[in-house]
């Protein structure tokens, strides 16, 4: 089959690039792919069609789009130009591409061009829900009709989580039930694994000779909750990295400066490559996600388990989904510094239990979210459906 996806943000600095880039590569084993995307990085095994938005715009933010606009921000004649660009640049791909199925990622904005292509074309699509644009669609209602008239005519839907499902659900009153399937996000197993020869590299680039590690990698918006892992990081047994960057950036630097958290080192967003992820990950002993809103299925997550480094994480959303107390992590409460320094110098001042618990959590990944794993819950059909969550609806 030939597939086309839709991707409304760059391949890398987010979760749902991250999923985009990975899914498509791996079906790419087994089916013709491209992707169209504001990006011209190359994907193994997926032909790319790059499109040129008039400006950059995200839900919550996008660390390589420094000084990107908000859909929550745009004027009803910017969210025309986006509508456009990306209806324009779909049916070009079509043309070209001759895709038997489309899949779009988020629930918008690239899904309505995916339905006016199904009118125009008759091309079945399929919606992948990460969850960064729920918040969007709950507190901007000019963009409820034309996604619900989306979500109408796609086949199927697919959650990254029961949590995203529910909050998906929650904001169209019910309907689409029938039409969810959840199928989570997975990691590269291959490349995401311990490297003693990274770790040995960010020690020489920070002087961390020695020197227990904590590490948080992510956007820097104050949905991520870092200022609660700033708040923690002076009375952390050890050394806390900040790999990102977004609109919180300067707000945290300066609250670390007035708590006097000299032992923060802020690393920055590395870009693409995940050869640049893994030697941080692997010098971690202990990977935090102090997320306060309902994180989908934080991949960051993910790819630092498989690593083999235990998690500190907040029982938000979809994140219990791979984390289990007391085996591969621990959970925190949201916006809660003080348990934030429990979890984490009970890891860091136990070597047995946090190497164990690494363990785990790599044995976790491997069983339940490797791409091989997660690519054969994707069974795409000529009428454009995943394994029927109803077979009315194949």
């Amino acid at each position: 089959m030939r597939i086309l996806y839709l991707q409304t943000f760059p391949f890398w600095g987010s979760g749902s690039g991250t999923y985009a880039r990975h899914l498509a590569s791996e079906i790419g084993r087994r089916h013709k792919v491209a992707i169209l995307a504001p990006d011209d990085r190359p994907i193994e095994r997926a032909k790319l069609y790059p499109v040129s938005l008039p400006f950059p715009v995200a839900f919550t933010g996008h660390p390589e789009w420094p000084d990107c606009k908000l859909y929550t921000e745009l004027s009803s004649e910017e969210i025309l130009a986006i509508r456009e660009t990306l209806t324009r640049a779909t049916i070009k791909a079509v043309e070209e591409f001759k895709p038997d199925i489309i899949h779009v990622h988020h629930a918008f904005p690239f899904s309505w061009a995916a339905g006016f292509v199904k009118d125009t074309h008759k091309i079945n699509f399929i919606v992948t829900i990460h969850g960064s644009e729920l918040p969007t669609l709950e507190k901007d209602k000019r963009y409820y009709q034309r996604t619900y008239d989306a979500m109408y005519r796609a086949k199927r839907i697919i959650p990254n989580s029961g949590w995203t499902r529910d909050w998906f659900l929650r904001i169209f009153k019910g309907y689409f039930h029938e039409k969810c399937r959840v199928i989570p996000g997975g990691v590269n197993i291959d490349k995401f694994v311990y490297s003693e020869a990274g770790a040995k590299a960010v020690d020489n680039q920070l002087g961390l000779h020695g020197k227990p590690v904590v590490l948080f990698a992510g956007k820097l918006t104050k949905y991520k909750g870092v200022e609660y892992l700033v708040g923690a990081a002076k009375k952390i047994h050890g050394e806390v990295i900040i790999m990102g960057d977004g609109p919180e950036s300067g707000r945290l630097k300066e609250k670390a400066r007035l708590l006097g958290a000299t032992n923060i080192h802020w690393v920055g967003h590395l870009g693409a490559g995940i050869k640049k992820l893994v030697p941080y990950y692997s010098r971690a002993d202990v990977f935090v996600a102090p997320s306060t809103w309902d994180e989908p299925l934080g991949l960051v997550i993910l790819e630092s388990m498989a690593c083999s480094t235990p998690v500190v994480v907040t029982r938000k959303g979809g994140i219990p989904l791979a984390v289990k107390e007391g085996y591969n992590g621990y959970f925190v409460r949201p916006r809660n510094s003080s348990e934030i320094v429990e979890k984490v110098n009970k890891l860091l001042d136990n070597e047995s239990i946090r190497i164990k618990m690494g363990e785990n959590a790599r044995k976790s990944v491997e069983q339940k979210f490797s791409w091989e794993t997660i690519g054969r819950k994707f069974e795409y059909r000529p009428v454009g459906a995943l394994p029927a969550c109803h077979p009315s609806l194949s």
